[in-house]
């Protein structure tokens, strides 16, 4: 029934989602063979119906659901109960601040900072949480995580920073927040491209300006 459970997130299955929690409500908790629950999996996603109805059954969130899905009270009493949780990692190898960051849970986030969360915490996907931050296009969470120390140089996979990414969507705020933070206007990705030649090739006039006024 676990399988089950999964194939109906992934095929959007509602009415399967249903008919396995009627017929086994701990169906709602199952997790797969990588320790991600149900729950997760359907934010992932973003089969948000579906989270809802999982929600519902599930019973408490962990201190990953909570974040992801912005449960403050949940998440504060979970860390009032035990502080160390700030630092847990998931099965997949993020942290809480990394989900609340990357499914833009500004609240959630300035919690878990409080609580001192590791701003420059990286997945074993080399993903540090300020890529989910800039992931999520929200410039307030950019800024809460580089005021708690997120470094706004630190590369992920093919070489990405933070920058490359604001360049890429033409997000002059972001961009003029990880500016004035000190990001690197010289780094490369993998395949050579800096910010500039990201902005460029997106037609990020704004930001490429930005960028060129900072040379």
């Amino acid at each position: 029934m676990d399988d089950d459970i999964f194939t109906a997130i992934t095929a959007n299955d509602k009415g399967r989602i249903a008919q396995l929690i009627a017929a086994e409500p701990g169906a709602a908790q199952a997790r797969n063979a990588g320790g991600i629950s149900a729950l997760m999996q359907a934010r992932y996603e973003n089969r948000m119906e579906i989270v809802d109805r999982l929600r519902q059954a599930a019973g408490d969130l962990d201190i990953f659901e909570a974040s992801a899905l912005g449960d403050v009270a949940r998440l504060n009493r979970l860390l009032a109960n035990d502080g160390e949780l700030v630092k847990a990692r998931s099965a997949d190898g993020f942290t809480p601040l990394h989900l609340a960051c990357f499914f833009g849970q500004l609240e959630a986030a300035e919690i878990l900072v409080q609580h001192g969360a590791d701003a420059n915490a990286v997945s074993p996907s080399r993903i540090a949480v300020i890529h989910s931050a800039a992931a999520s296009r929200n410039a307030a969470l950019l800024k809460l995580v580089l005021r708690g120390g997120a470094d706004p140089n630190s590369q992920q996979q093919r070489g990405y920073t933070a920058l490359h990414e604001a360049a890429m969507h033409n997000s002059v705020e972001r961009a003029q927040a990880l500016l004035d933070a000190g990001a690197d206007l010289t780094i490369t990705t993998d395949e050579g491209q800096t910010a500039a030649d990201m902005a460029a090739q997106n037609g990020s006039r704004e930001v490429a300006e930005l960028l060129a006024s900072r040379k």
